[in-house]
């Protein structure tokens, strides 16, 4: 299995100059650019190198356990009159998607060098992930973490501190994601030499999101070749994935960007309402502006500030979206919705009592629109269902009925 390396004279990949479209780019203060440039000057040349590729593969197979099932959900297509699939990215080790790409990343630090990873965790599973393979290596690991988010998310709190890792918490403005990646790029810059900064998502300066991407996009193989096998079709009539930042999302619709027959949907977080002033649904309410080094679209007031999102998942609660996600929303290649919190919980019920899974809430995002769309009974529907709902297990108790 290859990551995916060559993408060039596609409309949707992202192009020499690191955008997407009219979003993406390098915003950064000056002491970050020797590590941004020497990431961009050396990220495809080692993910192509054969021994990167070997090594990579190796450890998602023996130690992520890939490939991830893609389970048919009989009841659940019972109930909507179609055919869905599940994509279990729960079932990775760590419990989400969010290893395959600190995977990539450690390898790819430790060809460049680097003795200190940093990261930024919103729902902790990329914190998780990134700690598990800080451990695998032998590196320091130190996870930002909004201080509201700490305590929404202690069971992985819990096992960031015990795999080794220092969790620090970030206590400026609405105290989630937003606020642990500032903290972090101010570490990075403080840190510049001998630390890599592992984003867990497809934000950031180039070459992140074109980066983390493709790391991701395992996943979309896998579903060629899993749906291939399956349905003698390699192609869904949808794929389905949540946005946040969108890494799983990225990695859900990779391999189908330029195939005009797959419908890809991306559900962003509306928390209590679209237009409620407690939302997370960028798309509908951001414009275009700088955050975390790239230009993209972010929820900002008239003069720019930035305003604070609102999600009952930690993971979806940021006020931008990834690059390559804006893109295919203004491109209209991709079709954006979004759920409210009521409708991600009453989802993650539903497929709980239907098919015996627990999601995580981010993954109950995407789950929650498929009352929604209006399937042909023929249709092949696949979810990601990006992480499982143990994290979220005390969210869901408070809501129990």
């Amino acid at each position: 299995m290859n990551i995916a390396i060559n993408t060039s004279g596609s409309a949707y990949h992202v192009d020499s100059k690191g955008y997407f479209g009219k979003f993406g780019g390098a915003y950064i203060p000056e002491m970050l650019y020797p590590n941004v440039e020497e990431l961009q000057e050396n990220y495809l040349r080692i993910m192509s190198e054969p021994s990167f590729q070997q090594e990579f593969e190796a450890l998602l197979k023996d130690y992520v356990g890939r490939p991830s099932p893609l389970y048919y959900a009989k009841r659940l297509s019972g109930k909507y009159n179609t055919n869905i699939y599940l994509k279990r990215e729960d079932l990775n080790h760590t419990g989400a998607h969010k290893v395959n790409n600190t995977i990539g990343q450690i390898l790819l630090a430790k060809r460049l060098g680097k003795k200190r990873i940093i990261a930024e965790t919103g729902a902790g599973q990329h914190g998780v992930a990134t700690a598990t393979v800080c451990a695998l290596m032998g590196l320091e690991c130190v996870v930002y973490m909004g201080k509201i988010d700490i305590q929404r998310q202690a069971p992985n709190v819990a096992r960031m501190k015990m795999l080794g890792a220092t969790v620090v918490p970030a206590t400026s403005g609405s105290q989630t994601l937003k606020d642990a990646t500032n903290e972090a790029i101010r570490d990075w810059i403080n840190n510049p030499v001998d630390t890599h900064y592992i984003i867990g998502s497809v934000v950031g300066p180039h070459p992140y999101p074109d980066m983390v991407a493709r790391f991701q996009s395992v996943i979309s193989e896998e579903i060629r070749l899993q749906l291939q096998e399956k349905t003698g079709n390699p192609l869904p009539d949808y794929a389905i994935a949540c946005v946040g930042g969108g890494s799983n999302a990225a990695g859900t619709f990779f391999h189908f960007m330029d195939e005009p027959s797959v419908k890809l949907v991306a559900v962003e977080a509306a928390g209590k309402g679209v237009d409620s002033g407690f939302s997370a649904a960028t798309t509908v309410l951001g414009s275009l502006g700088v955050i975390h080094g790239s230009k993209t679209l972010l929820m900002q007031t008239d003069d720019g500030q930035i305003v604070e999102p609102h999600s009952i998942s930690a993971g979806l609660d940021y006020p931008g979206v990834g690059p390559v996600h804006a893109h295919l929303f203004d491109s209209k290649r991709g079709i954006v919705m979004s759920a409210t919190d009521d409708e991600a919980l009453a989802a993650a019920y539903e497929l709980t009592r239907l098919e015996g899974i627990i999601p995580a809430l981010e993954s109950s995002h995407a789950l929650a629109k498929l009352k929604d769309i209006n399937f042909k009974p023929s249709d092949v529907v696949v979810v990601c269902l990006s992480g499982r709902g143990d994290k979220d297990l005390e969210t869901y108790i408070q809501h129990l009925k």
